[in-house]
C-alpha cells in the first residue's frame, strides 16, 4: 500500500526515535511503499536534533518544523498537508499506540475511505479518561456528533478527501471533532475499529493542561458557529 504515515511530535525526545525506528521497521516488514512524516511542533527539548539525526540515515523519513509551538491538530494537520501517498495514516508518537495495530484499521480499508480507532481499554489518567467522556458528550449536545473515543490518535484515511475532511478551526481537542464533522457533512463513511493502548513510554502528556482546555472551548463555539 502506498502509505504516508504521520507522527505530531512535541517535547518527546525520550520517545521520538524508538517510535521513528519501530514506524520504519514495520513499513519494511510489511513491505509498503511509505513515506514516515514528523512534524516537530516547537519543540524546546532535543526533539529537532534527534529527529535530524535521523533524517540522515533514513531516505523514507520527512520532517516538517513549526518555530512555534502550534498544539496537535496543527502538527497533524501540517503532516497531513504533506503527504504525497495514496492513503494517510496519522499516530501518536509517544508509545502509546504500535504501528503493527495499524493493520487493524488497514484490514478495512478496501470498504472505507476513513477508518479510525477506538481505544479497547484506554491506558490514561482518571483525570484524561473522564476528560474524554465530557468530551463525547458536548460534541453530541453542540454538534450533534456521537464518536465513541472521537481523539483516539490512531486514524487512517485516503488522501483524496483530505481537502474535504481537512480541520480549519480544530488545534487541539476538537480537531479529530472538526474531522467528524466534516465527514458528517460530506457523507463520507467512516468504520472503527478497537486496538489495544499502552502506557506513556516517558515524558509528560500536556492534553489536560489549562491552556488546551481554554482551546478546546473557543474551537467548540467557533464550530458551532463557524464551521
Amino acid at each position: 500500500m502506498a502509505l504516508s504515515i504521520v507522527l505530531p511530535c512535541y517535547n518527546e525526545e525520550a520517545n521520538i526515535a524508538q517510535t521513528v525506528r519501530e514506524v520504519s521497521d514495520w513499513v519494511t516488514q510489511q513491505k509498503h511503499d511509505a513515506e514516515i512524516i514528523v512534524v516537530d511542533d516547537g519543540s524546546r527539548d532535543r526533539s529537532a536534533q534527534i529527529l535530524a539525526d535521523l533524517a540522515k540515515e533514513m531516505p523514507e523519513l520527512t520532517l516538517v518544523r513549526h518555530e512555534k509551538n502550534g498544539g496537535y491538530g496543527v502538527a497533524v494537520r501540517s503532516g497531513c498537508d504533506a503527504a504525497t501517498k495514496e492513503w494517510i495514516a496519522f499516530m501518536d508518537s509517544d508509545g502509546q499506540f504500535h504501528i503493527e495495530d495499524l493493520s487493524l484499521l488497514l484490514a478495512h480499508a478496501d470498504t472505507y475511505p476513513f477508518v479510525t480507532g477506538r481505544r479497547r481499554q484506554r491506558a490514561d489518567s482518571f483525570v484524561r479518561n473522564m476528560f474524554g467522556k465530557v468530551l463525547g458528550v458536548m460534541n453530541l449536545v453542540m454538534l450533534g456528533i456521537w464518536v465513541r473515543d472521537v481523539n483516539c490518535g490512531l486514524k487512517l484515511f485516503r488522501k483524496d478527501i483530505w481537502k474535504e475532511i481537512r480541520p480549519v478551526h480544530g488545534v487541539e481537542k476538537l480537531f479529530n471533532t472538526e474531522m467528524f464533522l466534516r465527514l458528517k457533512r460530506k457523507k463520507i463513511s467512516w468504520y472503527q475499529v478497537d486496538v489495544p493502548h499502552y502506557p506513556r513510554r516517558a515524558g509528560t502528556p500536556t492534553g489536560g493542561s489549562i491552556r488546551v482546555i481554554f482551546r478546546m472551548f473557543k474551537e467548540l463555539w467557533d464550530l458551532r458557529t463557524k464551521a
